[in-house]
């Protein structure tokens, strides 16, 4: 990828950025910066990814002119709170979308998807990473990778999902090179909402503000059962909150399924 740039409000914050024409993945190459020392905040932006990562271990397809992109943060002093990134990622994200897109219709699919329209064009992979601090006072710290993909010219086809990519939407669709000067500064300023953790409900509103299937019947898939529930919220912690027949359930990691369909397929790519 060339040409590759922060936006303005990030690069006077410090934020940095390297760009790389193929990696195996993003997140990956983040990881291996940090072993060798990297504390970040820095952006890893690659044209193509040969082993593109989602959720639970599955492949992100990965192909030229979509945005593959990682950031390393050390934006929390109690790890309690590094689950919330991915909240963090979502909203800013979608803030990114809206300001170059202002007329479509974005939405956040819990616990990570980007949505268009209802058709899934991202996702959010979060990895948190435990690593000497070299501080016998504090001798450990809490290391986040915020892994983002967006389908900006090409979708993948034959998923048990519908998907699309932002070209869908015409000639002003937004390039990869676009998104990420808009991404970059709007993650310094949501960031900086949430407070390291300690405003994590402004970020909830904001989130929930967005959400696809909030209030309506939706399905969960989860490792050994799959519920059906009205989508009420999600908690102070990112629980998603789902109102069954024989009470409310708090579900820290599963696939939703939203709208009606025969049976629940997997979701995330």
């Amino acid at each position: 990828m060339t040409r590759v740039a922060l936006g303005e409000i990030a690069r006077a914050q410090g934020v940095r950025l390297i760009s790389l024409e193929t990696v195996d993945s993003t997140n990956d190459e983040a990881r291996r910066l940090i072993e060798l020392g990297e504390r970040g905040p820095l952006w890893v932006v690659a044209a193509q990814q040969t082993k593109g990562k989602g959720r639970l271990g599955r492949t992100w397809l990965s192909p030229q002119g979509n945005l593959h992109a990682s950031l390393i943060v050390n934006a929390c002093d109690e790890m309690r709170h590094a689950p919330q990134l991915g909240f963090v990622a979502g909203v800013a994200t979608l803030k990114a979308l809206r300001h170059l897109c202002p007329d479509e219709a974005f939405a956040l699919k819990w616990p990570n998807d980007l949505l268009l329209n209802g058709d899934k064009i991202g996702g959010i992979l979060l990895e948190n990473i435990i690593t000497p601090s070299g501080d016998t006072r504090q001798p450990t710290t809490s290391m986040s990778i915020i892994g983002i993909g967006v389908n900006c010219e090409t979708a993948p086809e034959g998923l048990p999902y519908p998907t699309r990519a932002l070209r869908s939407i015409g000639a002003n669709a937004p390039s990869a090179l676009q998104l990420i000067g808009e991404l970059t500064d709007a993650f310094v300023a949501t960031l900086a909402l949430w407070r390291r953790g300690l405003d994590f409900e402004k970020i909830r509103k904001e989130w929930l503000s967005c959400a696809a299937g909030l209030g309506d019947e939706i399905q969960v898939a989860l490792a050994h059962e799959t519920l059906i529930g009205r989508f009420e919220e999600i908690d102070l912690t990112g629980r998603l909150v789902l109102s069954c027949t024989e009470g409310k359930r708090l579900i820290e990691a599963g696939d939703v399924l939203l709208g009606p369909r025969p049976a629940l397929t997997e979701t995330l790519r």
